[in-house]
């Protein structure tokens, strides 16, 4: 039986400790998947949300857009890839959605809400209803009034079938009785890039790229999907004050695959906590116009739970439906 010198024994002893040492998260690139194309409110937070990161973690923080199926593609890959904190999601409300989605037309869901780990919940706004300026109405009524005459025929866009915005404005023509064409795209930028484009009149569009749009007079804003009006569009009035009674916030949210060690997620939960004050990230947040409106794990979770109630009730309302 071969024995170890004192030098010998030394070693073995020091190396679990080196490999320990080496392992130490995060210690390579991490990546941040984003189920969207770029142009969207989930490319436009995580772009100046990864750098703050990387000033933290010191560690290459690398946005991965992989889009398609309204944000199911992206999210699916974070769903099954490797628990180990090295690719993470930032994703939108419709991560709620996509599931029930699924339960809606008997399918096995392409995935789960309870295969993610909420990190942090990083903005929440209600879309705005923005319509070309070639639509001869001046109000939400006037909209409404013309849309109810030509049934069928008016085209509204969106980021994806049962997607972000497609849910609040399927919701906002069931409380107001309209019937109108639905054009899916793949991201937000592509569905602002319809109605801009006269391929649709409307679309429910964060504020985020809504903005500059109604700035430039390029759209209108007819109603927001809030309580309360939004600080930088004050003369757009709610969809409620405007008397349908409904209400829907487009939030960004920060995840790791479930089953993210304990360590690895107490890492990324401080980090984020943290990089939400960045001053660059912060200032790039207020320019977009979107507010940061962070929540940490625990209050994330609590209210994920309750949003995404909502989101499966306002789905089973809408029912079967198509791009059709």
């Amino acid at each position: 039986m071969r024995t170890l010198g004192l030098g010998g024994a030394l070693l073995a002893a020091l190396l679990p400790l080196a490999a320990a040492a080496q392992d130490k998260y995060p210690s390579r690139p991490i990546a941040i998947v984003v189920p969207f194309p770029p142009g969207g409110i989930a490319d436009l937070t995580a772009r100046p949300f990864a750098p703050a990161l990387e000033r933290i973690l010191k560690q290459p923080v690398v946005i991965q857009n992989r889009p398609g199926a309204a944000g199911a593609t992206g999210t699916q890959i974070v769903a099954n890839s490797a628990p180990d904190g090295y690719t993470l999601l930032v994703a939108l409300v419709s991560i709620s959605s996509t599931p029930e989605v699924d339960k809606l037309f008997g399918r096995t869901p392409i995935y789960t809400r309870d295969q993610f780990a909420g990190i942090a919940r990083l903005n929440a706004d209600p879309p705005i209803l923005v319509v070309h300026p070639s639509i001869p109405a001046k109000n939400l009524n006037e909209f409404v009034a013309l849309a109810k005459k030509r049934p069928g025929e008016m085209i509204f866009s969106s980021s994806g079938l049962y997607g972000a915005s497609h849910v609040p404005f399927e919701m906002f023509m069931q409380a107001a009785g309209l019937r109108m064409r639905h054009l899916p795209t793949t991201g937000g930028g592509p569905a602002m890039t319809a109605v801009l484009g006269g391929n649709a009149v409307a679309w429910a569009s964060p504020p985020a790229i809504a903005s500059p749009y109604l700035k430039a007079g390029k759209v209108n804003g007819f109603a927001t999907w809030g309580a309360r009006r939004l600080p930088d569009f004050p003369n757009i009035p709610t969809l409620k004050e405007s008397g349908y009674d409904v209400e829907y916030y487009l939030w960004t949210g920060f995840f790791a695959p479930r089953n993210v060690p304990a360590d690895v997620f107490r890492t990324l939960r401080e980090a984020t906590r943290q990089a939400v004050q960045d001053p660059d990230f912060r200032k790039t947040m207020e320019k977009i116009q979107t507010p940061i409106a962070y929540q940490d794990a625990d209050e994330f979770k609590a209210w994920w739970d309750k949003d995404a109630e909502k989101i499966a009730a306002a789905i089973r309302r809408i029912g079967k439906v198509t791009d059709k």
